[in-house]
């Protein structure tokens, strides 16, 4: 058995265990509040459940910002997260780092991660996750080129997730732009993070551009802050914060924190002041095969 294979027949057998875990779950609202005012008003009230939606990173210094904005939107949404990724991806960019997603506020225990050869065999893991009712959010994480990843391949997933009612969240890390059935297309780069009272490190930032959604403007274009305590976006300097210029570094401590291994820095690229939070001893792998 292949590889690829391999990868996929566990992947089924964690379905399965969210699938059991998730009997009694009860339906949640078609929107989810980003609890950022104006990012909710373009939205037309928040991020629409059971839609595909796309988060690009025009480069790959920003993955781990994209990354983290997925955490974030897959922490409100709530419910069982799937994140498939590329080989590709855990080499270049390090493991997800399961301190870096708790500092965001996302519980470790709900995530399943699965490690796919290509872009072929994430898409096709894919769209069993995102057809699996059970799930809250799938994240699908593809890096540079993926040809297989054709307005038809989105089509597929976009109507997989409205059956299922799943939120899937298509990375893109250093792509080009291509047609997709997506629902919302995100631009995600770092943006300067402020810092607390007594110079303590700021909330994370972010820079959030929609660049196209489904029967509504796009264009719209906010600097954001995420607040762990509250699970929300925030305007910034909202609360606790000095009347100073923002701190040198690119990016809060938590997002810069989201990759880890020993490639952590290379995704960090220009935030590699953070770098030392990424330790590859404590890199997150979740496996609940043999559960």
């Amino acid at each position: 058995m292949s590889e690829s294979a391999h990868a996929l027949s566990r992947l089924r057998r964690q379905l399965a265990a969210i699938e059991r875990q998730q009997q009694t779950a009860t339906a949640d609202p078609e929107r989810v509040p980003t609890g950022h005012a104006a990012i909710d008003a373009a939205l037309d009230g928040g991020m629409m459940r059971a839609r595909l939606h796309e988060l690009f990173a025009a480069e790959a210094e920003d993955a781990a910002a994209v990354a983290g904005f997925a955490a974030m939107l897959a922490r409100q949404a709530g419910g069982p997260l799937v994140w498939l990724r590329q080989d590709e991806a855990q080499r270049r960019g390090g493991g997800l780092y399961g301190p870096g997603l708790a500092e965001i506020g996302l519980d470790p225990a709900v995530l399943t991660i699965a490690l796919l050869p290509d872009a072929l065999a994430i898409l096709k893991a894919a769209a069993e996750v995102v057809r699996c009712p059970a799930v809250g959010v799938a994240v699908i994480e593809l890096w540079q080129g993926a040809p297989a990843l054709d307005l038809t391949a989105s089509r597929r997933l976009a109507m997989a997730a409205e059956q299922s009612g799943v939120t899937a969240l298509m990375l893109r890390v250093a792509a080009e732009l291509v047609p997709s059935a997506a629902w919302t297309r995100w631009q995600v780069t770092s943006a300067p993070s402020a810092p607390l009272e007594a110079n303590a490190p700021g909330h994370p930032a972010l820079d959030l551009t929609i660049m196209r959604q489904r029967g509504r403007p796009a264009g719209g274009r906010w600097l954001v802050e995420w607040n762990r305590e509250q699970g929300c976006f925030i305007e910034p300097g909202s609360r606790n914060r000095r009347d100073e210029e923002p701190v040198t570094r690119r990016i809060g401590s938590a997002i810069a924190a989201v990759y880890g291994g020993k490639s952590g820095a290379a995704a960090q690229g220009r935030h590699a002041g953070a770098a030392a939070l990424s330790r590859p001893d404590l890199s997150l792998s979740v496996d609940r095969s043999a559960a």
